[in-house]
């Protein structure tokens, strides 16, 4: 299975261009880099731009830059990731310690049943430009489609699900080792994943007459696997890269035309919660869920009820459903200025520790990453920089494959960029309630003054997407101890947060 490594030097070594100053998109083409990715260049004419068409010099440039990003995120250099089978690893609330076999499994097992969604090449093209790839550009839109795929693994599926095919995985690159101790010397057997666990342990032959029993449970089994299974796949088709899907490429593009984005574009994290939620709003799909965006690094409880209760709404005309709807929680904050504050590492950690998590989207500068997990001092993430060619996800059982890694990659928390999202999930009332005292009994293990976010009673300005367009102007960022929430409207860019 194709894999991703974050040691690959075509995916941060060098810049692709040279970083200028955005000084007037109308009046000068230039070519920009943002915090999560190169922002091609743009450099259509007034009169075509003014009309949406781009001219022949455009279509030149971006198969030129298409062709190019195909081959940058088009290959990978294998390297195995090491872990301490001394330390836990946590994974989006579950944790692991790595000495054991068992134990392997059950974290390859988690793992590698993720939803990954990378770059993809020859899908049909964007409408409004010429993109048919969003490689060099798309990768928080991809952060953003992992995260609210977790989302909906959990709300649709059993907590405990795995995905069956990942046992026939082997090409599993990480190893365990132990650190060298005078106090424990040897290690502990890790099992290698060149075959199937078990294949060679000879079957228990069972009485006659627990048989039929056995028979029974094993129905009940494949009718609830075959069941969970094409859950899943449908689960994918949600984010196939043509135009229908939900929360494909080209809506999360289209809504994002809200904002003053377009195909090309750098999308920070804050904008992608916010195109999450007007995707997830805009859908049928997904019943019983609703999701909903933080403002000023603060969750006002009075709106999340709002949100999901539906005896407040009386929108609902069918009288079995649920009188609450389960809720995607998605907070967009900065956790420090120019580089990550070390003070909060702690309880970025907490969060992950929470069975509600389900993920971060941030990355390092200059490249988004899904964050699902921690070792130690190293974040654990998914890549969404490795260009694979489109799937027809509306063929009958297509390829699952490429939409699952088997590469566990890490990096050190001090190279995390400070913009991110967090998201957690709550699947009724009483899940939400749970989730406010979680999440503010580690929100309270920051070492700093303020801390990362908060949980208020009442409500809100209600924000829009409108919101937060990079077009806007405005006094820059500032600090907003607790008590003094700031409302205004006025934001310079989609990523002025509160500074922490």
């Amino acid at each position: 299975m194709n894999s991703v490594s974050p040691s690959a030097a075509q995916y941060v070594g060098g810049v692709m261009q040279d970083e200028l100053v955005d000084r007037g998109r109308q009046q000068q083409p230039m070519e920009r880099q943002g915090s999560f990715g190169v922002r091609p260049p743009q450099t259509q004419g007034a009169s075509r731009e003014a009309a949406g068409e781009p001219d022949e010099m455009d279509k030149l440039k971006a198969k030129l830059m298409s062709a190019w990003n195909n081959v940058k995120y088009g290959w990978t250099v294998k390297s195995k990731t090491s872990f301490n089978k001394m330390s836990p690893v946590t994974v989006l609330g579950h944790s692991y310690l790595l000495n054991s076999e068992d134990e392997v499994e059950r974290f390859r097992l988690a793992f590698v049943s993720r939803i990954w969604l990378t770059y993809r090449r020859e899908f049909p093209q964007l409408e409004g430009s010429t993109w048919t790839t969003d490689c060099g550009w798309g990768c928080m839109l991809r952060s953003g489609q992992m995260l609210l795929a977790q989302g909906l693994l959990i709300h649709l599926m059993p907590r405990d699900w795995v995905w069956p095919e990942s046992q026939q995985l082997t090409d599993v690159d990480f190893e365990v080792f132990r650190p060298r101790s005078p106090a424990r010397a040897g290690g502990v057997p890790i099992p290698s994943f060149g075959s199937p666990r078990g294949s060679s342990t000879p079957e228990k032959s069972l009485p006659s007459s627990q048989a039929p029993r056995c028979s029974q449970k094993k129905r009940v089994h494949d009718s609830t696997k075959d069941r969970q299974e094409h859950i899943h796949s449908r689960l994918v088709t949600w984010f196939g890269d043509q135009p229908p899907a939900p929360f494909g490429v080209h809506q999360l593009v289209d809504i994002g035309k809200g904002s003053g984005k377009k195909a090309g574009d750098w999308y920070g994290p804050s904008v992608v919660a916010h195109i999450l939620r007007k995707a997830v709003d805009k859908t049928s799909v997904v019943t019983n869920l609703a999701v909903y965006v933080a403002q000023d690094c603060t969750v006002y409880k009075e709106d999340v009820v709002r949100l999901c209760d539906r005896s407040l709404n009386q929108t609902s005309s069918d009288p079995s459903s649920q009188d609450w709807k389960s809720v995607i929680i998605l907070v967009p904050v900065r956790l420090g200025g120019e580089a990550l504050n070390p003070s909060y590492i702690d309880c970025v950690k907490n969060f992950l520790k929470l069975e509600c998590c389900i993920g971060i989207i941030g990355g390092k500068p200059k490249h988004s990453l899904y964050f699902i997990g921690f070792q130690d001092e190293q974040l654990l993430y998914l890549d969404p920089h490795y260009c694979q060619p489109v799937v027809d996800v509306s063929q009958v059982n297509f390829s699952l494959e490429s939409f699952h890694c088997s590469s566990p990659k890490k990096m050190p928390f001090n190279r995390m960029d400070p913009s991110c999202t967090i998201g957690f999930y709550a699947k009724n009332k009483k899940d939400f309630e749970s989730l406010c005292s979680a999440v503010s009994e580690a929100l309270s293990s920051s070492k700093e003054k303020y801390p990362v976010f908060t949980f208020v009673e009442g409500h809100s300005q209600d924000y829009g997407l409108e919101g937060h367009s990079s077009n806007h102007s405005g006094p820059p960022a500032h600090i907003l101890p607790p008590g003094r929430l700031g409302r205004s409207n006025n934001r310079r860019s989609s990523e002025d947060f509160v500074f922490l």
